[in-house]
């Protein structure tokens, strides 16, 4: 699937907010138009959102390119910092714009033109690590995914939300091409519904079997030994393993471990920011209140009503069984652990 492209200077994103129904794709050239194609759910996904800010501070930095060296980082900081600020929770939009500023700083003796190419090229470069980070997560979560497995997965952690391939179904399509048979229940992930309109659409086009279910039949599912395992991404992961993702899986990680089923994270070195102790320090998004009282358009809420719309919540890290990485599995995750293990993978995250 290719929902994010560069083309000559120009970013091209498949319009999520209208799918299945429509199949359009924007352009773009300005990364003011790129941040609030972020804000506005047109690109959503961790490492989706990261991307597509790294080609906005490439585009930021061509627009820039004719500037003396001052107003050139003057401008970047600018850019940057509506890029940002574009969405608070996920971390890997932060670490992308900062990745990009740190090659721009590098650059020594270089001419703004010559650094604008520079950036262009580190923004493809964080796009092609993304594929190939995301099927190594695939190829080491496949093997907890045992043949005949009934999967749930909440909200949508596919190529849809990444550049390619994705976390959460990137271990599902890695069990798949492995061999082994997967039956995938989708939550519809209330209010935005991006299980039944992305992950569904996704899986279907994949001839991967994909039930969907509202959000409130986990339980029951479960209770009926429906359900083998949970697994979803991430958006941020605090230092102790403390997971933000999108509203209810905290809800699906309590009712998991009242099942006594495992609960899984797919997530890249890029989702995680060890410098928060606690998932209690990650910011929460708080959204629009039209998107609950508001359907394709029209209002199905009284007027006047009030509203509570946090795009995340936040699971505890006793409640997760493993998170899955591109360097290999983390079980049972604690601070020392996480330590541990990066310290192990020879990879920075600070």
């Amino acid at each position: 699937m290719d929902s994010i492209r560069f083309e000559k200077n120009i970013l091209v994103l498949l319009d999520q907010r209208l799918l299945p129904i429509e199949e359009i794709y924007l352009e773009y050239s300005d990364w003011r138009m790129v941040a609030n194609a972020i804000k506005e759910m047109v690109v959503r996904g961790a490492p989706a959102i990261g991307a597509v800010a790294a080609f906005g501070i490439a585009l930021a930095a061509d627009e820039l390119k004719d500037a003396d060296t001052a107003s050139f980082f003057s401008g970047l900081a600018m850019a940057a910092a509506g890029l940002k600020a574009a969405r608070p929770t996920a971390v890997n939009l932060a670490w992308a714009v900062e990745r990009m500023l740190k090659v721009a700083k590098n650059q020594i003796g270089c001419s703004p033109s010559q650094i604008a190419e520079i950036l262009l090229t580190e923004a493809k470069q964080i796009a092609q690590e993304d594929r190939e980070v995301n099927k190594k997560i695939g190829d080491f979560g496949a093997e907890l995914i045992p043949d005949n497995a009934k999967v749930l997965t909440h909200c949508n952690a596919g190529a849809l939300a990444t550049v390619g391939y994705g976390t959460a179904l990137g271990v599902v399509r890695s069990a798949v091409a492995a061999g082994k048979k997967v039956i995938v229940y989708a939550d519809e992930t209330r209010p935005y519904l991006q299980g039944s309109r992305l992950t569904a659409w996704e899986l279907s086009r994949e001839n991967i079997p994909v039930t969907i279910i509202a959000d409130n039949m986990a339980g029951y599912l479960m209770k009926q030994k429906k359900i083998d395992l949970v697994i979803v991404g991430a958006d941020r992961i605090a230092a102790n393993g403390d997971v933000a993702n999108k509203i209810g899986t905290y809800s699906l990680a309590v009712l998991a471990a009242a099942h006594q089923l495992p609960f899984y994270v797919a997530a890249p070195f890029s989702t995680f920011d060890l410098t928060l102790k606690t998932g209690e320090e990650i910011p929460i998004e708080e959204r629009c209140e039209t998107e609950l009282t508001h359907f394709y358009g029209k209002r199905i809420a009284p007027e006047g009503i009030g509203c509570y719309n946090p795009s995340f919540d936040v699971t505890p890290a006793n409640y997760l069984t493993a998170i899955i990485t591109e360097a290999g599995i983390i079980y049972q995750p604690t601070t020392e652990k996480l330590q541990s293990f990066f310290k192990e993978a020879g990879h920075d995250r600070r």
